[in-house]
C-alpha cells in the first residue's frame, strides 16, 4: 500500500521559499570570498528584493484577506497564516541585514572607507557640508507642516521622510509643530565628503544638521526616519476598449496604492509613530523597526569606482568567434550552422548586431520581435526604428504588463509606432513572455528566415550579469514554427499543429509531462532514467506531482533552481531520488533548460534537450505565451548538456542544497573546487568558438569530471 502525504509534507510554501532565497542572497554579503564592495552590493540586492516581495506578493495576500478570500496555498496555509509566517521570517531577515551592515561598516573602515556620524566631522567637513547642503540639497527639499490647514502629505512608494516634533522658540506654551521632510529619491542616500580618504555621511544626518535652514526659529524635540511601501499590483479596467489607456489609468492608481509596510528607525518617538501610522493610514501589523537604515537597498551608494580592488576582477565578455569567422556577418554564420551564445560570458552585442544587421540589410524584408523588458537606451529598439523608417516591415510585440516596466514599454511602443512599425500588445488576459526575433531575408529568388530564441530579455544591461542563452538558427522547421507563434501573438491565430517548437499556454506543459512519463517508463523497464533541469522557480503542482511519481518509479532527478522551489526533495517514499541545488554567486542564474535521458545515461547525445523562456510555474506553463525549444543541432546539444548543465551540477563554490524540511545548506568547498562562473569566464563555449579552439576540449573535461564525481558518490 502506497504511503499518503498531506499538503504540508509534500510542498514548501512558495512565499517562505522565496524568503529563503533572499536569505541566501544576504549570506553572499557575508561571504568572505567576495570582494568587500561586492558584499555591499549583495546586501543592497537583498533589500531591493524584499521591497519587491512586499509590493507584489505580500500585497496580493493582504488583498485576499481584505476580500475574505481563504484559498489555501499548496502547503495548506490560508492567506492570513501565510502573512503571519512571512512576518516572522522578515523580522529574521531584517535583523540579519542590520547585523551584516554593522559588520560590513567595520570591515570597510579597515579598508579605508568610512560611513561616519556627526561626532566624527571636522570643522572643514562641517564647512564643506554647509556649502553642499545649500547648493545641492536645500533647493529640492520641501518642509511640510502637519496640522488642520496642512493635511498629511502624499508619500510615494518607497518614499523616505524625516518626521519631526518642533517648538517655536519662545512659545513653549503653544501647540507643537509636527512636520515632515521627504527625502527626494533623486538625491543619493550617502554623501561623499571631500578631503582625504573615502568617507560618507547619510543624507538624513546632513538634513538634520541643517534643520534651522528649513525651520528657522524652531527647536527640535523629537525626530525619526520612516519609509513606506505601497501595493504595486495593477488592476486593469474590465472590458476596456483601449488597452493603452487602461494601462495609463492603472499606472496612476498604482502610484496611490495602499500602504502595506512602514519602516521606522528605532529612535522614532512613539508619539510620531502613532501620528504617521494613523495618517498614512497603515496597520500596526505593517510596522517594522530598523536599527540603522530604513532602506537597505541604498547602501549601494557607497560603492565607488576608485577602489577597484574591492570589486570583482573586471570581466570582458567574449564575442563569438563564429561570427568573426564570417566577417561579422550574422546571417552567413547562422546559415553555415546553428550556434548558441552563453551570456554574460559571451557578449549580448551579438544579439544587437543580429537586429542591426537586419535593419541595415537591403535584402531583409521583415523583422518580428517580442519585447518584454529592455534598457532605457535600447539599441535593439533603435535598430527596429531604423528598419521601420527604412521601409521594412517591422512588427513589435510589446508586453505592457511587464511589472515595473509598464511605463517604459508604453514609451517604446509610441516611438515604434511613430517610426511606422506595427506594434501589437498581445493578449489582455495573459502576458507574452516568449523571447523571439524573426528576420526574413531575400536570398536570390527565395526568402530565408533566421530566428533567435532566448531564455532572457532583450536587455543589454541585465545581459551583463544574468546567465542566459541565445540560440540562432535558420532551420526551416523551427522558423516555420516561429512564424506561427508570431501569428498567434498578433492575430489570435492558434496554430493547428507545430512541427517542433512547443509553446505555452497550449503544448509546453503537456510536453514536459509527456517527457517525464517517458522517463518513468524507462525506469520501469530497467533502463537508465534521468531528468536534469535548470530554472529560476518550481511552483507548478502538476509538474511537481509528476516529478514525485518519477522519483518513486526510480528516475534520478537533479534540479538546479535558483529561487523558489515548492517541491520537497529527499522525502522517503515520495522524493528519494530528487536532488535540488541552488546556485547564487557573481552572476544571476537565469537560463531555463530541461534535459531528459531518453533511455540513456546522461550526458548523452541521445538525450532530449530544451531551452525555454518559462519557469515551471503555473503562470508560465498555462498562463503566458512562452517557448520550449527542442535542441537538435549536435554541437549546440553538446554545449548545453555536456558543458552548461554539467558545470552547474559540478559547482561547489556557489552551491546550496535544499533539504526536505525546506532549509538550505551551503556546500562546503575548499580552494580549487569547481566554480562554474569562473569556468565559463575562462573557457570558450562550444558552438560559438569557431576556428579558434581545438574541438571538444572543454566539454570533455567536464564530462570526465562528472563521471568521476558520480563514481565517488556511488
Amino acid at each position: 500500500m502506497s504511503q499518503t502525504f498531506d499538503a504540508a509534507s509534500k510542498y514548501i510554501n512558495r512565499e517562505l521559499s522565496w524568503l529563503a532565497f533572499n536569505m541566501r542572497v544576504l549570506e553572499e554579503a557575508e561571504n568572505q570570498r567576495h570582494p568587500l564592495f561586492e558584499r555591499v552590493r549583495f546586501l543592497s540586492i537583498s533589500g531591493s528584493n524584499l521591497d519587491e516581495f512586499y509590493m507584489v506578493r505580500v500585497a496580493g495576500l493582504k488583498g485576499q484577506v481584505e476580500e475574505n478570500v481563504n484559498k489555501r496555498s499548496a502547503d495548506g496555509l490560508t492567506p492570513s497564516q501565510q502573512l503571519l509566517a512571512i512576518k516572522d521570517k522578515v523580522h529574521e531577515l531584517i535583523r540579519g541585514q542590520s547585523d551584516c551592515w554593522k559588520a560590513l561598516k567595520v570591515e570597510l573602515r579597515k579598508n579605508g572607507i568610512s560611513v561616519i556620524d556627526l561626532k566624527e566631522l571636522t570643522r572643514n567637513d562641517q564647512a564643506w557640508l554647509e556649502s553642499h547642503f545649500m547648493q545641492q540639497i536645500f533647493p529640492v527639499l520641501t518642509p511640510l507642516a502637519i496640522d488642520p490647514a496642512h493635511p498629511f502629505p502624499f508619500m510615494p512608494n518607497l518614499g523616505v521622510a524625516l518626521a519631526l516634533k518642533l517648538w517655536e522658540n519662545g512659545h513653549k506654551e503653544d501647540e507643537p509643530l509636527y512636520a515632515m521632510v521627504p527625502l527626494p529619491a533623486q538625491l543619493k542616500r550617502f554623501i561623499r565628503l571631500e578631503g582625504a580618504g573615502i568617507r560618507f555621511i547619510a543624507l538624513e544626518t546632513v538634513v538634520m544638521m541643517h534643520l534651522n535652514r528649513l525651520f528657522p526659529n524652531y527647536t527640535l524635540e523629537k525626530s525619526g526616519i520612516f519609509r513606506i511601501i505601497r501595493d504595486s499590483e495593477m488592476e486593469l479596467d474590465e472590458g476596456a476598449e483601449d488597452l493603452v489607456r487602461s494601462f495609463e489609468s492603472a499606472l496612476k492608481r498604482r502610484r496611490r496604492g495602499q500602504v502595506i509596510r512602514v519602516g521606522f528607525t528605532q529612535e522614532m518617538a512613539p508619539e510620531l509613530q502613532e501620528l504617521i501610522v494613523e495618517q498614512l493610514p497603515a496597520s500596526q501589523d505593517d510596522v517594522f523597526y530598523m536599527n540603522d537604515i530604513v532602506a537597505m537597498t541604498d547602501v549601494k551608494d557607497i560603492i565607488v569606482k576608485d577602489r577597484p580592488d574591492l570589486l570583482f576582477e573586471p570581466f570582458t565578455a567574449r564575442f563569438p568567434e563564429r561570427i568573426r569567422d564570417f566577417g561579422d556577418d550574422c546571417f552567413a554564420a547562422i546559415n553555415h550552422k546553428d550556434f548558441l551564445v552563453h551570456h554574460p560570458y559571451e557578449s549580448f552585442d551579438v544579439v544587437v548586431q543580429f537586429i542591426r544587421q537586419a535593419a541595415s540589410d537591403p535584402n531583409v524584408v521583415s523583422i518580428k520581435q517580442t519585447l518584454y523588458r529592455t534598457s532605457d537606451d535600447s539599441p535593439i529598439i533603435e535598430a527596429l526604428i531604423e528598419a521601420a523608417e527604412a521601409g521594412k516591415s517591422v512588427t513589435a510585440v510589446v508586453e505592457l504588463k511587464a511589472r515595473f516596466d509598464e511605463e517604459a514599454n508604453l514609451k517604446w511602443a509610441r516611438r515604434l509606432q511613430m517610426a511606422g512599425a506595427q506594434v501589437v500588445f498581445g493578449f489582455i488576459e495573459m502576458k507574452i513572455h516568449a523571447k523571439v526575433s524573426m528576420v526574413v531575408r531575400r536570398e536570390g529568388s527565395e526568402l530565408r528566415t533566421y530566428v533567435h530564441f532566448g531564455t532572457g530579455n532583450y536587455h543589454p544591461v541585465t545581459a551583463k550579469v544574468y546567465t542566459d542563452l541565445s540560440y540562432f538558427t535558420c532551420d526551416p522547421v523551427l522558423c516555420r514554427d516561429a512564424a506561427k507563434i508570431f501569428n498567434y501573438m498578433t492575430g489570435y491565430a492558434l496554430p493547428e499543429q507545430m512541427e517542433s517548437l512547443c509553446f505555452a499556454p497550449i503544448t509546453l506543459r503537456t510536453t514536459l509531462l509527456e517527457d517525464i512519463q517517458r522517463e518513468i517508463r524507462f525506469a520501469k523497464e530497467g533502463k537508465p532514467a534521468t531528468i536534469w533541469a535548470k530554472m529560476n522557480s518550481l511552483v507548478d503542482e502538476v509538474i511537481i506531482e509528476a516529478l514525485y511519481d518519477a522519483s518513486q518509479a526510480g528516475v534520478q532527478i537533479d534540479l538546479i533552481i535558483r529561487g523558489i522551489c515548492c517541491l520537497r526533495p529527499g522525502v522517503p517514499g515520495l522524493s528519494d531520488n530528487i536532488r535540488v541545488r541552488s546556485i547564487v554567486g557573481r552572476f544571476l542564474e537565469h537560463s531555463r533548460i530541461a534535459c531528459f535521458g531518453n533511455g540513456y545515461k546522461m550526458p548523452s547525445e541521445h538525450a532530449k534537450v530544451y531551452i525555454s523562456s518559462a519557469d515551471w510555474m503555473q503562470r508560465n506553463t498555462t498562463g503566458r505565451v512562452e517557448t520550449l525549444v527542442p535542441i537538435k543541432n549536435e554541437t549546440v546539444h553538446e554545449q548545453i548538456l555536456d558543458q552548461i548543465m554539467v558545470a552547474n551540477l559540478l559547482d561547489k563554490e556557489h552551491c546550496w542544497v535544499l533539504n526536505s524540511d525546506g532549509s538550505y545548506t551551503r556546500v562546503k568547498s575548499k580552494p580549487g573546487d569547481f566554480n562554474n562562473h569562473h569556468y565559463f569566464m575562462t573557457n570558450p563555449s562550444l558552438s560559438g568558438r569557431g576556428s579558434a579552439i581545438i574541438k571538444k576540449a572543454a566539454p570533455n573535461l567536464l564530462a570526465s569530471r562528472v563521471k568521476k564525481e558520480t563514481k565517488e558518490k556511488a
